[in-house]
């Protein structure tokens, strides 16, 4: 799937719900799914600056595509993460550069964030993004 189709399919399962009840719920389930993180990546390395909860972010090129892992203390934020490397992960680095994250707006998550985990978020996607860069110059 590219991108942009699974873009497309998180929102149509975020517009399932009306009430954000519902769709915080959803994030904290799609938290709860994500595989934990291996402790050896839980390094200084890998903590995102700028999230008050505890985000880390690891990612590996295999074969030309980045394999994203990640795991956050806090429940909605480790939901939030789990969209971000659904999306991004296991596509080439130049993929994840030209991308526009639109489901971010379409689903409303900027606007039902704290300004906290607003920033946190961007700050996840700015790591994200410095990992493709990273591995697109090499």
């Amino acid at each position: 799937m590219t991108i942009n189709e699974i873009q497309d399919e998180i929102i149509e399962e975020f517009n399932d719900f009306d009430d954000w009840m519902d769709k915080y719920q959803l994030l904290i389930d799609l938290g709860s799914d994500l595989e934990p993180l291996d402790e050896k990546y839980k390094t200084e390395d890998n903590l995102i600056d700028g999230c008050q909860s505890r985000v880390w972010v690891q990612c590996d090129l295999v074969d030309g595509k980045m394999q994203l892992q990640a795991d956050s203390d806090a429940l909605i934020v480790k939901g939030i993460v789990a969209l971000l490397l659904r999306v991004l992960s296991g596509h080439t680095p130049q993929e994840v550069l030209d991308t526009d994250l639109y489901f971010v707006e379409q689903i409303g998550l900027k606007e039902h964030l704290s300004p906290t985990r607003s920033n946190g978020l961007v700050a996840m996607i700015k790591q994200i993004r410095l990992y493709a860069y990273a591995y697109n110059n090499k």
